[in-house]
């Protein structure tokens, strides 16, 4: 396994973390400490889990995964894993998290505590803003659109609270996801400005049908000493060939009807079927070649790799060691071309 900086920070995190999403919905207390038992046997040092999980997000079922993340962890040599979680933001109707969330210096403290408590640990080494307090087109919105716009706490003044968890020794770094390149800059320069704890480190979907990164975040990220934490690797799945195969396999699209939708847009299927045909036709298993593009672009830091089977895990890990040709690489370039960003 490949470990790397992640930003500005001190943390060397394998090239491939373990998301845990699934844990608490599709996958039990015991499967999922095998999964964190398998990842960590083979190299990977480096959990993302977060409060809101599992998704889909459900009242029922709300800080399950960081539980059994914690189950697990206790036993473990806690300086040997480097464990990321993040606060829920506003604006998506989770009323049982605080009454709705926002990303306020009490909701900050309370999130932070809540979660400490469930993962077992007296402090995170990544504290992320889940997605932002303010208005951002974002799950599958592509456009910007000012009568969307709606109060938020300003940045400055969450930087300064999570500053201060810094401070406290509860948060070793901290980071943002779902953000865009005007957000990742106020957060760098507000930090500069201010002589705060800077983010080190974005957690936004990237994979070969949403590439949108490359283009404003990367060159953002670049100057600014953030890495990117890529997830969806797989577009849920969508890259993996199954549901070429089969429409109704098992899976996030097909269990979950009407979740995922940024999955399910026009150009999605003929995209990923032609991925599929390059991935086959070089003798390469299409997931791992997915992920393998992921983790080889100069911006990522880390690729997050989830599963609901041990059969999966090991596939998606197995792809910490390959590499792309000339001759594949070029051929996804050219499928980009033909059907850019399918599913942003």
């Amino acid at each position: 396994m490949e470990y790397r900086q992640l930003g500005g920070s001190d943390l060397q995190v394998s090239a491939l973390c373990l998301g845990t999403m699934t844990f608490g919905e599709q996958n039990s207390e015991a499967e999922a400490h095998r999964q964190l038992d398998y990842a960590v046997a083979q190299g990977v040092n480096f959990i993302d889990t977060a409060e809101m999980y599992p998704v889909p997000p459900r009242a029922e079922t709300q800080g399950y995964t960081e539980a059994y993340v914690g189950s697990w962890l206790k036993h473990q040599q806690r300086d040997q894993l480097i464990v990321a979680t993040k606060i829920a933001g506003p604006g998506r109707g989770f009323a049982w998290i605080r009454g709705g969330p926002r990303i306020q210096r009490q909701q900050l403290e309370q999130a932070l505590a809540d979660s400490l408590t469930r993962l077992h640990t007296d402090y995170v080494d990544l504290y992320q803003i889940h997605w932002p307090d303010r208005y951002v087109p974002m799950f599958g919105g592509v456009s910007y659109e000012r009568a969307s716009e709606r109060e938020a706490v300003p940045i400055a003044e969450q930087l300064e609270a999570l500053a201060d968890l810094v401070k406290a020794g509860k948060v070793r770094h901290i980071g943002l996801s779902n953000e865009t390149p005007w957000g990742v800059s106020q957060f760098v320069q507000a930090a500069e400005q201010l002589g705060l704890a800077k983010i080190v480190s974005v957690q936004n979907a990237y994979h070969l049908m949403n590439r949108t990164f490359e283009s404003g975040l990367a060159e953002v990220c670049r100057h600014s000493g953030v890495g990117l934490l890529a997830y969806s690797p797989l577009a849920f799945g969508c890259l993996s060939g199954k549901y070429l195969d089969d429409p109704r396999a098992d899976g996030r699209i097909t269990r979950f009807p009407g979740f995922g939708q940024r999955y399910l847009k026009p150009n999605v299927p003929a995209a990923s079927a032609e991925y599929v045909r390059i991935a086959r036709a070089a003798g390469l298993d299409p997931a791992q070649m997915a992920l393998a593009f992921v983790r080889t672009r100069w911006f990522t830091a880390s690729t997050i790799v989830g599963a609901t089977t041990m059969a999966q895990l090991q596939a998606n890990l197995a792809s910490a060691e390959l590499g792309l040709s000339a001759e594949v690489l070029a051929a996804i370039d050219a499928v980009h071309a033909r059907y850019p960003n399918p599913a942003p």
